[in-house]
């Protein structure tokens, strides 16, 4: 690309107000032709509305706009670039009409962009190939997963070949496996077809698959740049220390954010360089354990950074940097800063001697026990004979791809819909015929769930124990915990639809838990919610897990979360195929596939390509890295090097990574998928 050439978008002081609310405060970018350009942050960070300013829908307040080359400072001018650029908004297949096939809908899009016949068949036939479509093409939008809708929404916006794609969160409330086949797709798209795409999401970990990014708070920017120089000029270090507990709760105390498991604490230092770092850390040990600790430093990720940026935003004018920096290590292995104030907790413990105690259970450690659970619709089984059980003070993970059968599990257990066969047990009431037990000793938190804006805080508790049938004085009492629990002390009066995304998140979940349930079910409940609230709310749930009792059963597509969970059961075309630990599923994928390698090398797809064809098939890109299972490391490492070096290629540097919930939930669910083949086609 020349030198001089314009930028397919620049964006010069951009700012967009609805009314009282300020949606994008003075941001600039720019992203250069064939570039993959990320916008990161949480729900309400201005995202949608930058993307909506540059796809021409949405106007601009202050600042200009250029995209491909023209001013957008009109809807005439808007007209005019419209033709050349492809917008698929947010939301699972939004852009799609669900009573029309797969292919009808690419039709569609096709006629309204008049794309030629000509031109239609052999693109529409690459794009259904490149996406694994082909099979479905009669298939209506409505009957496909939440993955298959976003691809075929990918397919729709790129029909008519544009020059820019501009999506927005098209990876949100996607499994890891779709959504580790969307990066893959658009990253050939924008090698082969040198397409520019400016791509928003809330998940971080998908931050490093940018080629340049900003992350976006509250409408401001926080930083901008390529992914490894934004870490690697943060001023900051992960420091990984082993040390005898005393000295992790001390290192906690000094340091900023940090977390901890196993006699390992990991701690987010503000140091300039490694030995920066370790000086300050062996001071804070104390003198009895400088010399027993063991310690390891490394960058920080794009999450550190993030969470560092936002509570810098949180600290009070004139705090010193450690008051500014991340939080530090929790009661329950969470985040300092993460857990409620000590006035907070004293205020919950106030509601609880109030009269409002401990949710009580039947004594059984079972808090939810299904058997063989099945479900039918007409000729589809959604379950098939799903056991898994849930003991009180568990955090239980429910995971699975989109269309496994999770949803459909969670409405037998809670009574909404009744199983074609099996049994279960919720909070000692039998499933079949308790549907009204159950719902008053359990609580049920949806994605979507229906908190009243126009209400204040204090107004949608007050509302919520009513509809639970809470006397004056419960609901008042409850209302207090509540409020403690969630940290929401100064927001009582305000209404709910001017929260941050984390506070409406912690307000949901009080309003849940008024009536002590239980058991509690949460579907993808921090879906959209930045780092710093995801790890309160994360907080928050092991405190009602350890302190109260309380079960939980979770979904979540966040595979970090996962990590969290105390057991989780993976869910495959309905049935239950793992139930397990964290460590033990990890563990066991290690000893069947062995070491996890991550392969650095450039260009990457190329790479991939060179490694497959070398013998690696299951090799896969992760970002701009490739990910490499085998047993033997140094082996493999040096029959790497030699494929990409007889492929022309740099050599590569390789380095060897803890598994993570991701890779085992990918490598799992990809042989289910590859073993059920056979049997689909016979």
């Amino acid at each position: 690309m020349s030198a001089n050439a314009a930028p397919v978008v620049a964006l010069a002081g951009i700012g967009k107000r609805y009314r009282r609310t300020v949606a994008v405060a003075e941001v600039s970018l720019t992203v250069e032709r064939g570039q993959l350009y990320g916008l990161i942050g949480a729900d309400g960070a201005g995202k949608s509305s930058l993307m909506k300013t540059v796809a021409g829908v949405l106007a601009h307040d202050r600042g200009t706009v250029d995209v491909l080359g023209v001013r957008i400072d009109s809807e005439r001018a808007a007209e005019r670039v419209k033709g050349r650029l492809g917008f698929m908004p947010q939301g699972l297949g939004l852009n799609l009409y669900p009573e029309l096939s797969v292919e009808e809908n690419i039709d569609f899009f096709a006629r309204l962009r008049q794309v030629p016949a000509a031109e239609l068949a052999p693109r529409k036939e690459q794009l259904l190939a490149m996406t694994r479509l082909a099979a479905f093409r009669t298939r209506a939008a409505k009957n496909l997963s939440g993955g298959m809708k976003q691809k075929l929404g990918l397919v729709c916006t790129l029909i008519h070949a544009p020059e820019l794609i501009v999506l927005d969160e098209p990876t949100t409330g996607v499994d890891p496996v779709s959504r580790r086949d969307f990066w893959a797709i658009l990253a050939q798209l924008i090698d082969s077809q040198r397409l520019t795409a400016l791509v928003s999401t809330a998940y971080l970990d998908e931050a490093s698959r940018f080629d340049r990014l900003a992350l976006l708070h509250a409408g401001r920017l926080l930083a901008e740049g390529e992914p490894t120089a934004l870490v690697a000029t943060a001023g900051l270090r992960v420091v990984q220390v082993q040390a005898a507990p005393a000295a992790l709760v001390r290192l906690a105390a000094h340091f900023g954010q940090s977390s901890h498991a196993a006699g390992t604490a990991r701690l987010v230092v503000a140091a300039a360089d490694d030995d920066s770092a370790a000086r300050a850390v062996r001071a804070a040990l104390g003198a009895d354990d400088r010399g027993a600790a063991s310690i390891a430093i490394g960058l920080p990720d794009l999450e550190d950074l993030f969470v560092a940026r936002l509570l810098a935003l949180e600290a009070p004018a004139g705090a010193p940097p450690a008051a500014a920096g991340p939080a530090g290590l929790g009661r329950h292995g969470g985040y300092r800063g993460a857990a409620p104030s000590d006035a907070a907790l004293a205020a919950a413990a106030a509601g609880e001697q109030a009269g409002v105690a401990p949710p009580e259970h039947d004594g059984g450690p079972q808090a939810i026990d299904a058997q063989e659970l099945t479900r039918d619709f007409g000729a589809f089984r959604a379950v098939d004979g799903a056991s898994f059980a849930v003991r009180y003070g568990e955090i239980f993970g429910l995971l699975g791809a989109n269309g496994a059968g999770k949803t459909t599990a969670i409405k037998m257990l809670t009574g909404i819909l009744p199983p074609s066969a099996g049994v279960g047990r919720v909070a000692g009431a039998d499933m079949r015929h308790a549907g009204q037990a159950i719902k008053e000793r359990i609580g049920y938190m949806s994605q979507a769930f229906s908190l009243y804006t126009d209400l204040t805080v204090i107004e949608n508790l007050l509302l919520f124990a009513g509809v639970y049938g809470l006397t004056r004085e419960q609901a008042r009492n409850r209302a207090q915990w509540a409020v403690a629990l969630g940290d929401l002390q100064g927001h009582e009066h305000e209404p709910a639809g001017r929260l941050p995304m984390g506070l409406r998140q912690r307000l949901a979940l009080g309003c849940a838990l008024l009536h002590r349930p239980r058991v509690l079910f949460l579907d993808e409940p921090t879906s959209g919610v930045d780092p710093i609230g995801r790890r309160r709310f994360w907080d928050t749930l092991r405190r009602l897990a350890r302190e109260q009792g309380v079960a939980i059963l979770l979904t979540t597509h966040y595979m970090a979360e996962a990590d969290l969970c105390d057991r989780i059961a993976l869910m495959f075309a309905g049935r239950v195929v793992a139930d397990a630990t964290p460590a033990q599923l990890k563990a066991e994928l290690a000893a069947e596939r062995g070491q996890l390698l991550e392969v650095s090398a450039e260009p990457p797809l190329a790479a991939l390509a060179a490694l497959r064809a070398g013998g690696f098939a299951e090799a896969v890109l992760h970002g701009r890295r490739l990910h490499v299972l085998a047993h033997d490391a140094a082996a493999a490492g040096a029959r790497i090097g030699a494929l990409l070096a007889a492929a022309g290629l740099a050599a590569p540097r390789i380095a060897t990574q803890a598994l993570t919930m991701e890779d085992v939930f990918i490598h799992r669910v990809l042989a289910l998928e590859a073993a059920a083949r056979p049997r689909a086609a016979a």
